[in-house]
């Protein structure tokens, strides 16, 4: 019998994703300006806000979101945020370093949020749009799993953004509902 390694990699410690078909996204500030209430002129447009790293194989699909903690006129940073293309598909987050929020919204567009932490297991109903933020110190490392034919609908929350934003004030978290 012959033993193989994994194709891929999973390196805990140091919160990436390595190995055969891993892809690497990089969300810079110049790209992520309109997720925000307002933009920041103090932030340079190379800052990296995001980095997700994913792995698919017959049909589903592994990654890894790693958040910077960095606010925008004291706006936590937040990922872009999307309902499912297919909303009959289901989503696994898992918190694995850092503190944050997992923010829901469902399809009247009304949100809530759950409290990410290292260990945190979230499971996605998929008719509700989902966006992490980093409220912490630190990275924040969250893994996802889900179904390759669940697609991205990014346009949705476009038209209809998420209506609740979370802000550090004195290093208190204030959340503000639009």
């Amino acid at each position: 019998m012959e033993i193989k390694d994994a194709k891929v990699f999973h390196d805990y410690l140091n919160g990436v994703i390595e190995g055969e078909d891993v892809k690497k996204s990089t969300k810079l500030y110049s790209n992520a300006k309109t997720f925000y209430s307002s933009v920041d002129p103090s932030i340079s447009d190379d800052q990296i806000m995001y980095e997700v790293y994913s792995y698919e194989h017959d049909g589903l699909c592994y990654g890894l979101t790693v958040m910077q903690p960095v606010c925008v006129n004291g706006e936590c940073n937040v990922t872009r945020g999307h309902f499912h293309e297919n909303l009959d598909c289901d989503e696994i987050y898992c918190g694995m370093g850092g503190e944050g929020l997992l923010l829901l919204m469902d399809e009247d567009y009304h949100c809530h949020a759950e409290k990410v932490k290292c260990g945190s297991v979230h499971y996605i109903d998929g008719h509700l749009a989902h966006r992490l933020v980093n409220t912490g110190n630190c990275e924040l490392k969250v893994q996802c799993m889900w179904p390759s034919h669940a697609g991205h609908d990014y346009k949705r929350v476009e038209d209809h953004p998420f209506t609740v934003r979370v802000y550090k004030e004195n290093g208190e978290l204030k959340v503000e509902e639009e």
